[in-house]
């Protein structure tokens, strides 16, 4: 395994992050939850990324108890705040100081850590000042619950604000944690551009685009039983923006390029975020512990020029780039 700096920082992650959305807590039970972790810790992987809303707080739970007994400073746990938790009460939601405050201690506790690494605004509040936000983060790492704060799916405008901020308040936001893929190319010109500037990194969740780069999905072909497209817990709804039939085919004619880079097209998929150099790290889940050792194997792939340029010939039209659908994609009023 390799590492990288996050952001301008001296904290070092794993080129490949263990992810349990959509996973721990709901689709995967909890031994085979726990045989993934192993293989990751086994891999060497030893950033771990999770959010007190996947499987409404009972992903964290998991995860805490799957990393029980490792050395704690051997690890890097970070975890998110902004979507509603618990019943779903008036202030269960959003980035308040009172949320925030109330989050951080319950995600530790379910986490069974005195701290995390990385603390991280889930998404942009449209409805809570900045200023409050930002003092809460702040106050959330003097307390020494927190090393360093990020965020996800921030715009790059709202990156700039949190960035100044945090700077005025002396604390550290050094992340952001954007949809990134070969498919999905909306940061590129905006969120990159900026973060490289302000001397943040991208952590990148769905490099494979839900499974689609991996090439399982075959046109005119019956779906995969048990592929996240059949899951009706909300994987289908996350996958269904790239199962067309147009990108479907174009993903197919990645496969020479993979063979030629003796990778599997999952492979390819992963290695290729990992070239962009305001990329610190890919996040990857699993439902088995054989596809964290598979994945792991894009970890320090270089890619040449000819197999790059081959990618997005291959792809051609079918990729998504416009910078727009970064605040598009994300709520504009709180969700209740």
């Amino acid at each position: 395994m390799d590492f990288r700096y996050l952001g301008n920082s001296g904290l070092k992650i794993s080129e490949i992050t263990y992810g349990n959305w959509l996973t721990h807590g709901s689709q995967v039970e909890n031994d085979m939850a726990a045989q993934c972790v192993r293989a990751a810790l086994d891999e060497g992987i030893s950033t771990f990324d999770t959010a007190d809303v996947y499987a409404n707080t009972l992903a964290e739970t998991v995860l805490g108890e799957a990393l029980k007994g490792e050395r704690r400073e051997s690890l890097e746990i970070f975890t998110k705040v902004y979507w509603p938790t618990g019943p779903g009460g008036k202030n269960d939601t959003g980035l308040s100081r009172k949320h925030i405050m109330e989050s951080i201690n319950g995600s530790l506790q379910r986490l069974q850590t005195d701290y995390v690494d990385l603390y991280q605004a889930h998404r942009f509040d449209t409805e809570t000042p900045l200023e409050e936000t930002m003092q809460a983060f702040a106050d959330v790492v003097r307390q020494g619950k927190a090393l360093y704060i990020g965020v996800s799916e921030w715009t790059a405008e709202q990156i700039r604000s949190g960035v100044e901020l945090a700077r005025e308040l002396n604390v550290q936001l050094i992340s952001s944690q954007p949809q990134y893929s070969m498919l999905w190319r909306v940061i590129e010109d905006e969120v990159v551009r900026t973060s490289a500037e302000l001397g943040v990194s991208q952590i990148v969740w769905s490099p494979i685009a839900q499974g689609v780069l991996s090439g399982k999905y075959v046109p005119g072909q019956p779906l995969p039983e048990g592929s996240r497209a059949t899951d009706e817990k909300g994987g289908a709804d996350m996958i269904k923006r790239f199962m067309r039939d147009d990108v479907l085919t174009q993903v197919q004619k990645l496969k020479p390029i993979a063979d030629d880079a003796g990778l599997t097209m999952a492979q390819l998929a992963i290695a290729w975020v990992l070239q962009n150099d305001n990329v610190a790290s890919a996040l990857v889940g699993a439902s088995r512990p054989e596809q964290v050792t598979e994945n792991v194997k894009a970890a320090g792939v270089k890619l040449d020029a000819d197999a790059l340029a081959a990618i997005d010939s291959a792809l051609g039209e079918v990729i998504e780039r416009d910078p727009g659908k970064t605040k598009e994609t994300s709520p504009q009023a709180r969700v209740a």
